[in-house]
């Protein structure tokens, strides 16, 4: 009785989501039945109400999240252990990360998990003209990288950079059928639009994150602040995550009575699930394996094995901060050097989130493909680009990545609301993701603690000297004769 007890206390806001998915999918399909189907729009609004307030809830988060855990995380590198280990760590994070991206790209536009998609919403997307705007590829890269140097950080809180093409007076075509070889002969100008610059609050953090990282204990202070912000960030987005339940419920009702077809709904949303774990399974066993052979010549299957404790705790927790007391103890017993350790696992839990990565732009894709709206070149790589920045911000707590889901949506133009279409899976992906990222963190710890040998040793010998003067004095004047 006492371990049921523990079950269910260790996994009690799984069990609740779980819960709310079957309850709002039950309740969603029997008030469409006894309606026979006649619900309006502002009915739907209503049943959707508290679940709209979650979302207002998650959104309001994504800001100081964001920017408080990526400029700690920064900030707070110990660049005293080797810049030399440390580099190599932020290669690999970095490498990993849009890897995973790439490569959830690359399978959701192959499998299209979300086409053909027709199921109505709360907000008519067929009538937005945000996602009618004509626009070139090459606009849509420049906006990209416009967007990545923000001239007012305040705006970027509340509007990002968007190139719009007006259409010339004496145009005589058809302007839904218009060519690129018409366009690029069009006027254009700069406009705002009303989401958040997330590419340009990204790269300001980092920049901040150096920056005080490089001031020493002058700038202890600030990143400091910045800790204690992203910490208490982080207990805020706990109780919200706990809300979820009942914002579940709600919205995934509200989704039952507006859908045409639920067997079809399922159906697509089975292919999405096989396609996010499919590309976590080749990330974690193929992209890591091969990143891990070519710089050390080595397979990870050996310490996979060995890492089975943290996986399991990982996916049983779904939280890699939770986790990272295990893995830290774990990777010692495998005899790793405790400052390796100590270094690249903390990071790694904070910034390296190679499955949230990858979900949340195969989900972006997928929710894009069921809406019919057309995923260009430009706004495929701006996926690209947010779901790797969303990432790093991502706080490492069950269903965190909801909060950065939210974010990546705004970049392919797709309102909060449309995150329900994926919301009855997300509590079972979480934790295979979770297992994802903490895996990639113990691999790469191995490989750096692996090519940081020479270094280490220097450093281990340098401590011994400086335990010691005389015996420095005495290798000085060997050195001096």
């Amino acid at each position: 009785m006492s371990k049921w007890r523990t079950f269910v206390r260790n996994n009690l806001l799984t069990i609740l989501t779980v819960v709310g998915v079957i309850a709002g999918t039950a309740v969603g399909c029997t008030l469409r039945t006894l309606s026979k189907g006649k619900w309006n729009q502002r009915e739907t609004m209503y049943l959707m109400f508290p679940g709209e307030i979650f979302l207002r809830m998650l959104k309001s988060l994504i800001i100081p999240l964001l920017m408080s855990s990526i400029i700690s995380a920064v900030g707070s590198l110990d660049l005293s252990l080797s810049k030399k280990i440390a580099f190599r760590s932020i290669l690999y994070y970095a490498t990993t990360t849009v890897s995973a991206v790439i490569l959830g790209i690359i399978l959701v536009v192959t499998i299209r998990p979300g086409a053909g998609g027709v199921a109505a919403s709360v907000n008519e997307l067929s009538k937005d003209e945000g996602l009618k705007r004509k626009v070139l590829t090459q606009d849509t890269l420049l906006d990209l990288i416009r967007n990545l140097f923000p001239p007012n950080l305040i705006q970027a809180c509340v509007q990002q950079s968007q190139t719009i093409l007006i259409q010339p007076k004496n145009f005589s075509g058809d302007a839904d059928n218009v060519t690129s070889a018409d366009l690029v002969h069009w006027p254009f100008k700069e406009n705002y639009e009303n989401t958040t610059n997330v590419l340009g609050l990204v790269v300001f953090s980092i920049v901040l994150g150096i920056s005080l990282g490089q001031m020493g204990d002058s700038g202890k202070v600030l990143c400091d602040f910045f800790q204690t912000l992203s910490e208490a960030m982080m207990n805020i987005t706990s109780w919200v995550i706990w809300i979820s339940p009942l914002g579940v419920f709600f919205l995934v009702a509200s989704k039952m009575v507006e859908t045409d077809s639920f067997l079809d709904q399922l159906h697509r949303l089975s292919f999405y699930f096989a396609t996010v774990l499919l590309g976590l399974v080749l990330h974690g066993f193929g992209t890591i394996s091969l990143i891990y052979f070519i710089a050390v010549r080595r397979l990870p299957f050996k310490v996979i094995g060995q890492l089975s404790q943290v996986l399991a705790t990982a996916f049983g927790t779904a939280s890699s901060s939770a986790t990272m007391p295990i893995t830290i103890q774990t990777l010692d017993k495998m005899g790793l050097d405790p400052r390796i350790t100590r270094f690249v696992i903390p990071v790694g839990a904070t910034i390296n989130m190679d499955g949230t990565a990858l979900y949340e732009a195969v989900a972006a894709i997928f929710i894009a493909q069921l809406r019919n709206v057309e995923m260009s070149f430009g706004k495929t790589v701006a996926v690209c680009v947010t779901a790797t920045a969303a990432s790093i911000g991502a706080a490492g707590i069950p269903q965190a990545g909801l909060v950065t889901m939210v974010m990546v949506l705004d970049t392919v133009g797709l309102p909060a609301e449309e995150v329900i279409n994926i919301l009855a899976v997300d509590w079972l992906l979480d934790r295979f993701r979770t297992t994802i990222n903490v895996m990639c963190d113990c691999i790469g710890a191995r490989l750096v603690d692996l090519l940081s040998v020479g270094e280490l040793d220097k450093i281990t010998e340098m401590d011994r000297l400086n335990a010691d003067p005389q015996e420095l004095v005495e290798m000085s004047k060997d050195v001096h004769n």
